[in-house]
């Protein structure tokens, strides 16, 4: 049996070959084809690669690489910890390119990471080339500051990244471990790879090998990867035939000086790849010449090596512990996924490479904590503990919101206040959160505050001022009344029923009381007083202002020649309208409390920052029908005493009675869309003052002209002076 490395073959020979190939898909298998006649197993190193899992096509191939299948996780998890959520992303546009992208792209979705652009780089160099503007102005334009590369590197994608390199574009290279240092052209130069973090798969190092390679002599050897060190490092030239060594390189050659310059004393993944390949074989050997020793002991070495088939056998479920601790299974169907080494990479000019491992990632623990970073590390690495940012849209500080205009990746977004009384309190959140009835947002609205309890107290300015008029007025009705009381036996407060004028002035009394109903902390039982004794009270005086009007009419029409009208005035029988109108408005207000009588209620957004206790009316047919009704009232009033404005009577008060209902009615009407238009405290005090307003309207037009008359034209206020006027009228006449 011969084991060939991945070198040209320098003896032609008919036994049980093994073939250890890689890392490039297309090159190794087109050799596979080529030599399937001759040899029969192969073991590969390099990326694992899917399509050579198919055990019917490669029945006889063994990857020595674990599976990748975690690596767009790892990348993915290593981009989240640094907050990076726009990346670029170039590939290979193969079999293997593709596959990673479809694994990237399932991670991205969950772990909302968007790509901010997707070059796939073809294998054909003539399409390539048609293409590669259009390649490098992609990447130019981008605003992303992390690519990930992944494909191999004797690729075409190597030659496009050296022609962005070239053009000076500095970005942050996420890719394998296998584009640290590798190169294969001798002008390139390593400080292209300016901040890279390269996932290597996880393992030990070997004992002593850092101490043979820097005593190695690569002219020495024929094996392509040694030679290939001397041919970077030492200026040999390549050999002229298929088994020769390097040639024209400096006798006495070491590597030592390697250990602080670009070359990497641990083990590659190719490198372990191959390492751990010739220790399969050989266990495999080893347990197929125990197993036939004990079977026929005098068996040939001969016979062993023409056995490929039994070596596939024993090699194909092959379990054994490497000399670096590490599990190795050669079985394909049972490969683990791999466990990575987090390495940051400077380079610098004349091929100097510093290298830093700053973490893992291992695929075995749960999500969320297979990440596992050095922080320490990373900042003596780097200078910092924080990489450079990679978003496309800065993050919504608390108080602000996501919005995404359409057609833009789910990682590009506005930033927008969050609406009135919502609030956010993290970062990047797509929706605000509305705070509870009781609470209200802050200034910067990222946090809820409780709303303060308030009322139209007697305290508050506004409850205050109306308290004050309400106990003024009060006190000028008493005033007036008292006075009226006084001068109850003079012609002007006889002249107009005195009865009908003490009905008035206590009714409106009652009302300017009635208004402080309205002030104070609402309970149950003041909800209902309010509009109960509001309604109540309002109908007795405007009741009374149509009793008085109709009174003006009917002693007009007695003191007319021919009329016999004089019982109706003389039973008083206006005096009954009061009675019969106020009876159905109290049949008003018991349906009101009968259907849905006003109780207390709360207002939480007529005032930033306060819960209002305010009356809810219950039922506002009921309120508007007892409104509806006092208006009626009114209308009927003023039509009554617009029409007997001019009847020439001495103390004709039917032009008061006008004034008074004309101001009264257009408090009303003025009081429906401003109170509409108002809420909390604001529509309260409008409620109270159009009480004000209006019993001040009739208090003023009806008794203020008659109390000037008593206190400062008495003369005006006499029988005699009534005479003489009544005298002069006749002789006019």
């Amino acid at each position: 049996m011969h084991l060939l490395p991945l070198n040209y073959l320098c003896e032609d020979v008919s036994k049980c070959h093994v073939m250890i190939t890689g890392p490039m898909y297309c090159i190794s298998n087109e050799l596979y084809l080529v030599l399937i006649n001759v040899i029969f197993l192969r073991l590969t190193y390099g990326p694992f690669y899917l399509i050579l899992s198919d055990h019917e096509q490669f029945p006889n191939l063994y990857q020595m690489a674990p599976k990748d299948t975690a690596l767009a996780l790892a990348m993915v998890s290593l981009m989240i910890h640094f907050y990076w959520n726009w990346v670029g992303l170039a590939i290979s546009d193969d079999d293997q390119g593709l596959q990673f992208l479809s694994d990237l792209r399932g991670e991205t979705e969950v772990k909302r990471l968007c790509l901010a652009f997707v070059i796939m780089i073809p294998v054909n160099m003539e399409l390539y080339m048609s293409r590669a503007e259009g390649y490098n102005n992609q990447i130019e334009t981008s605003s992303t500051n992390v690519v990930i590369i992944y494909g191999d590197t004797d690729s075409i994608l190597a030659v496009c990244f050296r022609m962005w390199v070239s053009q000076g574009i500095q970005r942050i290279w996420v890719t394998t471990s296998q584009w640290d240092v590798t190169t294969s052209k001798r002008d390139f130069s390593l400080d292209s790879f300016h901040g890279t973090l390269a996932f290597a798969h996880h393992h030990a190092d070997i004992s002593g090998f850092k101490n043979f390679v820097q005593k190695l002599n690569p002219s020495e050897y024929t094996d392509i990867s040694l030679a290939g060190l001397g041919w970077m490092c030492f200026s040999c030239e390549g050999p002229t035939s298929n088994c020769k060594t390097l040639e024209n390189c400096s006798s006495n050659l070491s590597l030592e000086w390697l250990m602080l310059q670009t070359f990497d004393m641990a083990f590659s993944d190719d490198a372990y790849d191959i390492y751990n390949a010739v220790y399969a074989m050989a266990h495999a050997l080893h347990e197929m010449l125990l197993q036939q020793v004990e079977k026929q002991p005098m068996n040939t070495l001969r016979e062993l090596d023409s056995d490929c088939l039994q070596i596939h056998r024993f090699l194909k479920n092959m379990h054994f512990v490497n000399p670096v601790g590490d599990v190795i299974n050669m079985n394909q169907k049972e490969k683990l996924q791999a466990e990575y080494g987090i390495f940051h990479i400077w380079s610098f000019p004349h091929g100097v490479d510093f290298k830093v491992k700053i973490g893992e990632f291992k695929t075995y623990f749960s999500r969320g904590q297979q990440l596992h970073l050095y922080e320490d590390m990373i900042e003596w690495a780097t200078g910092a503990r924080q990489m450079p940012s990679a978003v496309c849209s800065v993050d919504c500080q608390p108080g602000f919101r996501k919005f995404h205009q359409e057609g833009m990746a789910a990682c590009c977004f506005d930033c927008i206040p969050c609406p009135a009384n919502e609030i956010s309190n993290e970062t990047d959140v797509d929706q605000c959160m509305k705070c509870p009835e009781d609470q209200y947002a802050n200034a910067e609205q990222n946090h809820c505050l409780y709303k303060d309890v308030t009322f139209l107290a007697f305290d508050d300015p506004l409850g205050f001022t109306l308290s004050c008029m309400a106990l003024c007025l009060f006190a000028f009705t008493v005033l007036v009344l008292g006075i009226f009381v006084k001068h109850q036996d003079t012609p002007i407060v006889k002249a107009n029923n005195l009865t009908l004028s003490y009905i008035l002035l206590i009714s409106l009394i009652f009302c300017f009381l009635c208004s402080l109903l309205f002030i104070g902390h609402p309970n149950s039982i003041t909800c209902i007083l309010q509009q109960i004794t509001y309604g109540a009270v309002f109908t007795v005086a405007v009741s009374t202002v149509l009793a008085k009007t109709i009174t003006v009419v009917l002693a007009f029409k007695v003191t007319t020649p021919g009329r016999r009208m004089k019982w109706l005035l003389v039973s008083g029988a206006p005096t009954y309208i009061i009675p019969f109108c106020t009876v159905i408005q109290i049949i008003l207000c018991a349906i009101w409390l009968g259907a849905s009588p006003p109780s207390v209620d709360i207002d939480a957004h007529s005032e930033h920052g306060h819960i209002i206790i305010v009356c809810n009316k219950g039922s506002v047919t009921a309120f508007y029908s007892v409104l509806g009704y006092l208006g009626s009232l009114a209308l009927g009033s003023f039509t009554v005493a617009f029409l007997a404005r001019n009847l020439p009577d001495t103390f004709n008060e039917a032009k008061y009675l006008t004034f008074s209902m004309l101001f009264f009615c257009s408090v009303w009407v003025t009081f429906l869309p401003v109170y509409h238009s108002t809420k909390g405290k604001v529509m309260v005090a409008v409620e109270v003052f159009s009480i004000l307003a209006s019993s001040a309207g009739l208090l003023g037009c009806v008794f203020v002209p008659k109390c000037y008359i008593i206190l400062l034209r008495p003369e005006r206020n006499s029988l005699q002076k009534l005479r003489e006027k009544t005298f002069s009228r006749t002789q006019i006449s």
